[in-house]
């Protein structure tokens, strides 16, 4: 899985950081969010799709890697 984000499109409004820390945070200066991890572990994949649904601003995308 590969994480992307549009930060132009951040709400700065955390579910993501919320749902899947181990991949998301968010800067000190907006509270946009900053991706940590962007080839997450397997165990995180679930997460980080919930965060991606969740994303009110629809700011993160994911692409699974071979399709």
């Amino acid at each position: 899985m590969q994480v992307e984000v549009d930060r132009d499109k951040c709400v700065a409004s955390g579910q993501c950081v919320l749902t899947a820390p181990e991949v998301f945070d968010q800067d000190d200066d907006e509270g946009k969010v900053v991706v940590l991890d962007d080839t997450p572990a397997p165990a995180a994949h679930g997460r980080a799709r919930q965060a991606a649904a969740m994303c009110p601003g629809v700011a993160i995308s994911l692409r699974d890697e071979g399709r």
